[in-house]
């Protein structure tokens, strides 16, 4: 109102024109007005496809190729089954309480039933979430699908801690679960607009604490308390199939672009910026693998320079719409090594068994990642969004609450989830199973016939 009387004022002494203001205005007007954008649709669409193509058949087909041959339909499985069925949570509860509101103290922590079955979300409701103002907006109901694919991958990336030995029914049961009271609270916390943490001011921009620190640290959780496979000390299992590791490692890097770039909501500067920042790190942490296998060990690996690419699409993701390419390559380079150190050194140091290494990338990737974002973020990208080298030292705190949060609730939820499976259902294969393999004896199938 005091805008509208000083232009009023300046209107009536002649020093500016009432075209120019109700120009003004009337722009104004335009840029806050909800609505669908076609050329935004048509891109978050496919960027939703990319994110599910993560999961199936990118993530599976990773995943399988790095366990023994009596298990790859397992991992398949695990995957397939979660695509399937936290599908269904999402659109009957889940995208209800991650986004939506509610009353009360409540409110900062988790949403209410309001969209449960997608109530009240019509065809031609705009999405109510945005990157900001200018940001031409999308159908509320691909973005409900589009955050839908981030509920879907998450709990799959746990898969790789507890490989090759654990029940189906008990994994079944236990993933639902942790999805609804690990998952959906944390992504309310960082990226409704009710929840504290992005109250606060956390930076997430594609999941580095909602999806990589979270799963990450139920990974190691679920590591530590199902114990090591049968001989894991005495006789290391090497991967069953490298070529699937490589094409799986692929189609991961393909589909993240989604996971990215599409976190802007829109086809324009951002997105394409995220998208060059996601794959300049990824290309850098894989290099970087490469040459540190090649100097510690004299040989560079295939594995390797995978596990590489893949620490790096990790650790960008929660920056990927805040840094600039100089941001891009010390992640990418940063990751690389303490990933390296994490999987190489740590990990047979303390002789816990993170079978495919789901705590040493993902959790510690996105830790890096999301730390590394309170350092780097640039107002270059986003004029908000300042880190610590950038004159902010506020930002960096802010991340590191965020960050220690979701490991200390993660690892605790994870932690009680897991009692409780393993009381009523079990978690943990049999010896029998395990020694049999999980495909014959949770699926009654095997991967490859025996030849004549």
């Amino acid at each position: 109102m005091k805008k509208k009387l000083q232009y009023t004022g300046l209107v009536l002494l002649g020093l500016i024109a009432p075209s120019v203001v109700f120009a003004e205005e009337t722009a104004a007007a335009t840029v806050a007005a909800p609505y669908i954008d076609s050329g935004n649709t048509a891109w978050m669409m496919v960027a939703t496809a990319l994110v599910m193509l993560m999961t199936i058949p990118g993530l599976a087909l990773f995943y399988g190729g790095l366990v023994r041959q009596k298990n790859i339909l397992n991992i398949l499985m695990q995957c397939f089954m979660l695509t399937a069925v936290i599908t269904l949570e999402w659109v009957f509860f889940g995208y209800s309480l991650s986004f939506s509101s509610t009353s009360g103290f409540l409110a900062p922590f988790i949403g209410g039933f309001d969209w449960a079955f997608l109530n009240g979300i019509g065809v031609t409701d705009v999405s109510p979430y945005y990157i900001s103002q200018a940001t031409a907006r999308i159908p509320h109901l691909l973005f409900v699908l589009y955050q839908g694919m981030f509920a879907v991958i998450t709990p799959a990336l746990i898969i790789g801690a507890y490989a090759e030995r654990i029940k189906f029914k008990g994994f079944l049961i236990f993933s639902v679960l942790w999805a609804i009271f690990v998952y959906n609270p944390v992504a309310h916390w960082v990226w409704s607009a009710d929840g504290w943490l992005f109250k606060m001011g956390a930076l997430d921009f594609a999941g580095g604490t909602v999806v990589h620190v979270n799963a990450g640290i139920a990974a190691l959780v679920m590591t530590l308390m199902i114990g090591n496979r049968r001989n894991y000390n005495n006789h290391p299992t090497a991967p069953h199939n490298i070529p699937l590791v490589v094409i799986g490692a692929a189609l991961l890097w393909f589909g993240w672009f989604g996971f990215n770039a599409g976190s802007g909501l829109a086809a324009d500067g951002l997105a394409i910026s995220a998208f060059l920042a996601t794959h300049v790190a990824t290309a850098t942490a894989a290099l970087s693998w490469a040459l540190l296998d090649w100097t510690i060990n004299k040989k560079p690996t295939v594995i390797g320079i995978c596990t590489g690419a893949v620490a790096g699409l990790v650790a960008i993701t929660p920056a990927a719409g805040f840094v600039g390419i100089l941001g891009a390559v010390v992640i990418g380079v940063l990751v690389a090594v303490v990933c390296y150190f994490m999987v190489s050194v740590v990990k047979h140091k303390f002789g816990y068994d993170d079978s495919l290494d789901a705590f040493g990338v993902h959790g510690i990737g996105g830790i890096i990642g999301a730390l590394a974002t309170g350092l780097l973020a640039t107002p270059a990208i986003q004029p908000s969004c300042s880190g610590l080298f950038y004159g902010n030292p506020k930002q960096f705190l802010i991340q590191v609450i965020a960050t220690g949060t979701t490991i200390v609730f993660s690892g605790f939820m994870t932690f009680v989830l897991f009692k409780i499976v393993d009381k009523f259902v079990g978690i943990r294969a049999t010896h029998k199973e395990e020694i049999a393999g999980l495909d014959i004896t949770q699926h009654n199938e095997m991967a490859y016939a025996e030849s004549d």
